[in-house]
């Protein structure tokens, strides 16, 4: 919370503390997550944000982000009435020059708030949560997908919004908010490689997420809201086969019993389903009852 001086005359919390003859400070809120930008702020700064905590009350908020995203930073320092810095530094890596901008914020009310909102200091990716406070949950994703999030199309064509991240919050946020504007089902399930969540909508559910996500005017990151506009144009081309919205079928006891009866083609046939389907499903299904 956010200590704001006004003159003695305003007259309103009981809890007001004299700072000196004829003034007062109030406790000010700097972040309302019910404002769409601050939610979209506050889903950005959880995934592409730093909080450092330093000795006593030091510390500081950074977020590094591409030199060509740098008008999203200039939009966050002119949300809070906070002091914020800017600055570029460019660095050679495996994949050649990179120019990033860091945007930097050190008032401690500011650093207060945040963690109070649930921005823990130091490693984060695993622990975040979507805020507990009401907020604006479609600028909030926004913000999450612009942060650790992608959108764009596939090498064969579909268009696909993904956010990746180590927080199991997240992604079961992500999943219900998909769930609950097109229908489709996602499992939250770990990389076995990584750990991390890999929670991506492909193909036509796509399109109505993209534009819901991205309205007209939003507050985001250029490029991204850029390829959103293209996601949201997208309609299936003829001859492209659509997968089913709500993802795998998955196999019931009854098909189970039943796909071993007659040849692959036929049981294909007389379950709805392709013959690699069934050829698979009869592999595992053997595979299972030779380990039982």
């Amino acid at each position: 919370m956010s200590m704001r001086f006004a003159p003695a005359f305003h007259s309103g919390s009981a809890a007001r503390q004299t700072v000196r003859p004829g003034y007062y400070h109030f406790t000010v809120p700097l972040i309302d997550l019910e404002e769409p930008d601050h939610s979209y702020f506050f889903g950005f700064v959880q995934t592409d944000g730093h909080l450092y905590a330093g000795i006593g009350q030091k510390g500081r908020l950074s977020i590094e982000v591409s030199a060509r995203d740098d008008s999203v930073l200039r939009t966050f320092s002119e949300l809070f009435p906070v002091y914020s810095s800017m600055r570029y530094r460019d660095r050679t890596t495996n994949f050649g020059r990179n120019r990033s901008a860091v945007w930097t914020v050190c008032d401690l009310a500011f650093r207060r708030e945040l963690a109070e909102l649930g921005l823990p200091s130091g490693r984060k990716s695993a622990t975040v949560t979507p805020p507990s406070p009401p907020f604006s949950a479609r600028d909030y994703l926004r913000g999450v997908i612009d942060g650790d999030g992608s959108v764009g199309f596939t090498r064969t064509g579909r268009p696909f919004i993904g956010l990746v991240t180590a927080s199991q919050s997240l992604a079961q946020f992500f999943c219900a908010q998909i769930l609950e504007l097109v229908g489709a089902h996602r499992t939250v399930t770990r990389n076995t490689r990584d750990g991390v969540y890999n929670v991506m909508v492909a193909g036509d559910p796509a399109a109505p997420l993209a534009a819901w996500l991205y309205p007209e005017g939003c507050l985001a990151l250029d490029r991204k809201r850029e390829a959103a506009a293209l996601v949201t144009a997208w309609t299936r081309p003829a001859g492209m086969r659509a997968r089913p919205a709500f993802g795998a079928r998955r196999w019931t006891a009854e098909e189970d019993a039943d796909v071993f009866n007659g040849s692959i083609r036929e049981a294909a046939a007389r379950l709805n389903r392709s013959e690699k389907s069934v050829n698979i499903r009869r592999v595992r299904l053997r595979q299972a009852r030779g380990a039982s």
